[in-house]
């Protein structure tokens, strides 16, 4: 099977006519994912000239062809105008070097302390399986789907999910001794899967857990970001402590399932947000039943948890998830095992979610 180094090296000769560059060397080619008889990718461009970018797709074809690969799923994505702008500035100063310098991030600002505009959300959980981190990614992307700029913090950090979940196969860029988050779906991630070699597993103590999520916060550039949403391990451990103690000025979303032991569990979660100052801006039932084809519906664990839960936390239930897991096909270009459809039922289900929380934050 080809390896992303080779697809890159043979996609080098490929020439962006604007910039006068390779497409690899000017970083546009993004999000790829190599299976065994098809690759996919973005190409960042920009034009939406239609005749453009069937040139663009025959050519990649054609490259890739060259080397074995016979599938080939392109995505074209508009450049956004910050993206041309760096380009721009870096091709203007560096018009007259023989090599060129790889690009500048943006000055790094500080999504922590009191001139940080970023608004943190931490997803929050009783216990495990209750799909907090399904929540977290369809929540974040249904932000970004909104318009908001958005990230994910993958803070947990022995059971980290979220690349998977979200098809991410890329790796973070290294910068100037400054780490540039992954961006799928239109956000920006950074995890601790990241940095382990085939899902090795994580045996640190506390002390450790919080240093390295002390390094998402101080040595990534998020670059301009308007939500960092938090995947926190479930429970009421050193890292959920630790962000507490990091961002008080974070809010929380509380996950459960219906059923009345997980939502009795979710309720220490909630008393800690509610003892560190935290406020809970919802509760986000999932799993609340199961819809069959013929729409019979099936409360397959019980009912009436979420609801109970917000009423002991004195918040409110802002979704009940059904049951069920999106209906992704592994040859899709934007293939995630996760990430529900924005015209799906669930999917719907999260941008209603997504308004509401964009309300709460920004009454």
């Amino acid at each position: 099977m080809i390896q992303k180094e080779q697809l890159l090296e043979a996609l080098q000769t490929l020439i962006e006519p604007h910039f006068n560059k390779s497409i690899v060397e000017l970083n546009l080619v993004r999000d790829v994912m190599i299976k065994e008889e098809s690759v996919s990718l973005s190409l960042i461009v920009l034009t939406e000239d239609e005749s453009y970018k069937e040139q663009a797709r025959a050519a990649i074809q054609q490259t890739l062809a060259n080397i074995g690969v016979q599938q080939v799923h392109i995505r074209f994505r508009l450049m956004t105008e910050h993206e041309r702008s760096r380009l721009e500035e870096t091709a203007h100063n560096h018009k007259h070097d023989a090599e060129k310098k790889p690009v500048q991030p943006p000055i790094q600002q500080p999504i922590l302390g009191q001139s940080s505009t970023v608004e943190f959300i931490a997803v929050a959980s009783g216990k495990g399986g209750v799909g907090k981190s399904t929540v977290t990614v369809n929540l974040a992307v249904a932000l970004a789907r909104k318009g908001k700029k958005v990230g994910i913090i993958d803070a947990d950090i022995y059971g980290f999910s979220i690349p998977d979940m979200m098809g991410i196969e890329e790796q973070p860029q290294l910068v100037e001794n400054v780490i540039l988050p992954v961006e799928k779906f239109g956000v920006k991630v950074i995890s601790m899967g990241f940095f382990v070699q085939d899902n090795a597993p994580v045996v640190w103590r506390g002390p450790m857990l919080g240093k390295m999520l002390r390094n998402f916060f101080n040595e990534v550039n998020w670059g301009d970001v308007e939500y960092i949403l938090l995947d926190l391990p479930p429970g009421t451990g050193d890292v959920a402590l630790d962000v507490h103690q990091l961002i008080p000025q974070s809010k929380e979303i509380i996950v459960t399932t219906p059923h009345a032991t997980a939502a009795f569990v979710a309720a220490r979660a909630g008393a800690m947000a509610i003892q560190t100052d935290h406020e809970i801006l919802g509760i986000v039932e999932n799993m609340s039943y199961y819809e069959s084809k013929d729409g019979n519906v099936d409360y397959i664990f019980g009912k009436g948890g979420g609801a109970k839960l917000a009423e002991d936390l004195h918040s409110e239930l802002l979704a009940q998830i059904p049951l069920g897991a999106p209906d992704n096909h592994i040859s899709e270009i934007d293939y995630s095992p996760s990430v529900y459809k924005a015209d799906s039922k669930a999917g719907r289900i999260y941008l209603e979610v997504a308004d509401r929380v964009i309300s709460k934050l920004e009454k």
